[in-house]
């Protein structure tokens, strides 16, 4: 039986568009996005006495600003591949862990894409060590980390010891830095980056290049100028656009990821104690 395609969770449908038709709801889609993103935000900026509260309601406008950057590099696809990406690009619009990486790649300075990929592999694994000796096998931080404030739940270490999550906020975090993600949305936004006519001169521009390998900063701030300067030709900033804006895309938009992956790595317990193993015995011996 085939399961009606209706009701939310239906980006996938982007496939079957045109392009043209893909522009024109992305650039009624973006400000929507952007809208409930800042709104989170905001929200956020009124509970400095709750701070679990607050932490998740800045996380969810992390979220929120991230997936705009997600279909920002579907836009950025070279035409020829788009539709062979689109589908994955979709996935990562659904994901959580896409859409936190895509937040925190916001502030890495990856040498290419190459270095990049990196990056990203060792965020998205299943579980990592942790401590001075890597003594302690630990869940995926960016999960963990969000699934904490969230959730109360039970949560077992690797002796099958449990304990109750309390959730809970950082009182100690700087809740008036506004996320890199949603910084950087904010500033497509001014400078008409979101609108129909700024998603097409985007994709025209990146049209030029494919990122997947040695591909890199200058190449990408090359392409950023380009882009900026076909905007401020065509007039298709906001009035309220600032030099601010401009160096906010130049500084944490990063490199297309529209080749990488994102799925959870899953990293099996005997290997990581296997490491453990070799490197307490070469700190000691």
């Amino acid at each position: 039986m085939t399961k009606p395609k209706i009701g939310l969770g239906q980006a996938s449908l982007l496939c079957q568009r045109s392009a043209k038709e893909q522009m024109c709801l992305l650039a009624e889609g973006l400000p929507i996005i952007l809208a409930s993103a800042s709104g989170f935000w905001d929200a956020s900026q009124k509970l400095d006495n709750m701070c679990r509260e607050r932490d998740v309601l800045v996380q969810h406008a992390e979220e929120e600003a991230a997936k705009i950057l997600i279909l920002m590099d579907m836009v950025r696809c070279p035409e020829k591949m788009r539709s062979s990406k689109t589908g994955n690009i979709i996935a990562g619009f659904y994901a959580h862990l896409a859409r936190l990486i895509y937040a925190r790649a916001t502030s890495w300075r990856p040498t290419d894409i190459n270095e990049l990929r990196e990056y990203v592999d060792d965020t998205r694994c299943s579980h990592y060590r942790e401590g001075y000796l890597g003594e302690y096998i630990l869940p995926n931080q960016e999960i963990t980390n969000r699934e904490c404030k969230l959730y109360a739940d039970i949560e077992a270490n690797e002796d099958g010891y449990l304990v109750w999550n309390t959730p809970q906020g950082n009182k100690h975090s700087f809740s008036t830095y506004k996320p890199n993600a949603l910084q950087v949305t904010e500033a497509m936004s001014a400078l008409g980056m979101l609108k129909f006519e700024g998603l097409h001169t985007i994709a025209e521009v990146w049209n030029e290049l494919e990122f997947k390998d040695i591909q890199g900063p200058s190449d990408n701030r090359q392409l950023t100028r380009r882009l900026l300067g076909k905007i401020m030709e065509k007039n298709l900033h906001e009035s309220h656009a600032e030099q601010e804006h401009v160096e906010i895309i130049y500084n944490f938009w990063q490199m297309p990821m529209y080749n990488l992956d994102f799925g959870l790595i899953n990293v099996p317990l005997e290997k990581l104690q296997e490491e453990r193993e070799v490197q307490f015995w070469a700190e000691t011996v």
